[in-house]
């Protein structure tokens, strides 16, 4: 089978050589078509409609020094926690008609720094980045370039750089606080890599809860990584904390995805939950009020986060940064509240 040598995209000159006129002239009809006469302005507008001609928007852009796309990466778009920040930035960045382009790093440092090269080499006005790791100074270095650079879901380490995010240390302790008082003193955390901001201080968080009502987490906490922050992730580490003798009897996950994995994998294995097993989530996204078991969850202001880091963002790179830091909040549901067996 062959295929068909892909046309090459036409230009400003293949449409002022179509129409008989300058590139001058041609620039003149789709920037400033009242210079141009009418009989001139219809013949480029046929050559532009026959050579199916796009302007080259970012070229535009850059030469008149009015960019109006910026770039986002977070860990992982197919989460609905980040899908719901992408819809805060880019209800944001709609109101000065600016546009969007977004990326999933896949926890992946070497893929976040690709996308970083690619939004940059696109000319992008700037970039909220969910890093990868704990990281930043390729970000400081994209700054000194002349991109703007907001962190998004983590709290800058430097003072002059602008960042959103959620204090996960007070959620870690929300949830682990709130399984000490449905009697819980044998819990599992089902985590991802320390390397990422929210993960390890969300440990930290459920460790203060934990030290904070005299149990040692050395002896009271399983902490399991998961291999991936997904339901797959969630339901990997269940069966495999459902197979210890010491099994605990209440899971906190990292997010409601691994919590939604937790659930499907106790469900299927006939474990009563809250009864024998309770589950607290994270992030508290669409789904977790609507699971047959409806999941407990720690709540995390999504939307606002991402209209917040896009606001920043549109202020300049030298307008005074600016590090703000929402409060999660518990949201009591039927997977971590009721008797136990």
């Amino acid at each position: 089978m062959t295929t068909e040598p892909q046309r090459r995209r036409a230009s400003v000159s293949d449409v002022a050589r179509r129409a008989q006129v300058s590139v001058g002239t041609v620039s003149n009809v789709l920037n400033r078509p009242d210079r141009v006469s009418p009989a001139t302005r219809e013949r480029v507008l046929a050559a532009i409609d026959d050579l199916s001609f796009v302007p080259n928007g970012s070229a535009r852009q850059l030469r008149a020094g009015t960019i109006t796309t910026v770039g986002a990466i977070v860990l992982d778009i197919a989460n609905p926690f980040f899908t719901d920040v992408a819809r805060g930035i880019e209800d944001r960045l709609a109101r000065d008609d600016y546009t969007l382009m977004v990326a999933s790093s896949e926890e992946d440092p070497e893929r976040e720094s690709r996308y970083l090269r690619l939004f940059e080499e696109h000319g992008v006005r700037g970039v909220m980045v969910v890093p990868a790791t704990d990281r930043v100074d390729h970000l400081l270095a994209l700054r000194e370039r002349g991109v703007g650079v907001v962190l998004l879901d983590r709290p800058a380490p430097t003072p002059d750089l602008s960042s959103v995010a959620v204090d996960d240390v007070r959620g870690g302790e929300l949830a682990a606080q709130h399984l000490l008082d449905q009697g819980h003193t044998r819990v599992a955390f089902l985590n991802g890599p320390h390397s990422i901001r929210q993960c390890a201080d969300r440990l930290r968080g459920v460790e203060h809860a934990l030290a904070a009502a005299g149990l040692d987490p050395a002896e009271h906490l399983t902490e399991i990584t998961l291999p991936s922050l997904n339901a797959d992730g969630g339901e990997a580490a269940t069966r495999a904390l459902l197979a210890r003798e010491d099994r605990p009897t209440a899971l906190f996950c990292v997010n409601d995805l691994a919590a939604l994995g937790a659930l499907r994998t106790l469900r299927r294995e006939g474990v009563d939950v809250p009864g024998e097993v309770a589950v607290v989530g994270y992030d508290d996204v669409a789904f977790a009020a609507e699971l047959a078991t409806p999941l407990t969850s720690v709540r995390q202001p999504t939307h606002l986060l991402g209209e917040r880091a896009a606001d920043l963002l549109l202020r300049g790179r030298d307008a005074v940064a600016e590090q703000v830091v929402f409060q999660p909040e518990l949201v009591v549901r039927a997977s971590s509240a009721g008797d136990r067996a």
